[in-house]
Order: structure tokens, then C-alpha cells, then sequence
């Protein structure tokens, strides 16, 4: 006899009842993962570690970089709108 002959219903019944049991955790681990509410933590979570470290201290080398690269970008548009108002 094969091996699907070989079983009997009470054992299919108990992979039946495993494969659900497996479905229904993960189903709820999805709906868990698609929360508003934990995607949002999530993201907080992200944007807090761009600018702390893990000993919860400022990253200033990141902050500085950031800071240079904004007060570049409204420089030229300051430039280039200075240089077209000239026309």
C-alpha cells in the first residue's frame, strides 16, 4: 500500500485541522503587518532612527548633511529666481 492509502481519515482530519490552524496565524500576522496603526509606528519608528542612533543620541554628521543639502537647494532656486526676474 502507498502512503495516502495507508492513512486514515482521523489523520487527514488532524492535516486538515494543522493547515488551518497555520492559515488562520498566518492571515492574522498579514492583517497585523497591514494595520494603519502599525504601518504608521513602523514609519515613526524609521524616520527616528535617520536621526538617532541606537544609544538615542542625535546623528549630527546626518543632521548637518541635511541641513547643507536644503539650504543648497533654496540657494539656487534663489539664484535661478533672481536670475529670471532679471529678464
Amino acid at each position: 500500500m502507498s502512503d495516502t492509502q495507508a492513512r486514515g481519515t482521523e489523520q487527514i482530519e488532524a492535516d486538515i485541522a494543522a493547515t488551518r490552524a497555520r492559515l488562520a496565524a498566518t492571515v492574522d500576522e498579514l492583517v497585523d503587518r497591514t494595520s494603519p496603526k502599525n504601518v504608521a509606528k513602523r514609519q515613526v519608528e524609521q524616520a527616528k532612527a535617520q536621526v538617532f542612533d541606537e544609544r538615542g543620541e542625535l546623528r549630527t554628521q546626518k543632521l548637518v548633511a541635511v541641513g547643507a543639502a536644503v539650504v543648497g537647494v533654496v540657494g539656487a532656486l534663489l539664484m535661478i529666481r533672481k536670475l529670471v526676474g532679471r529678464r
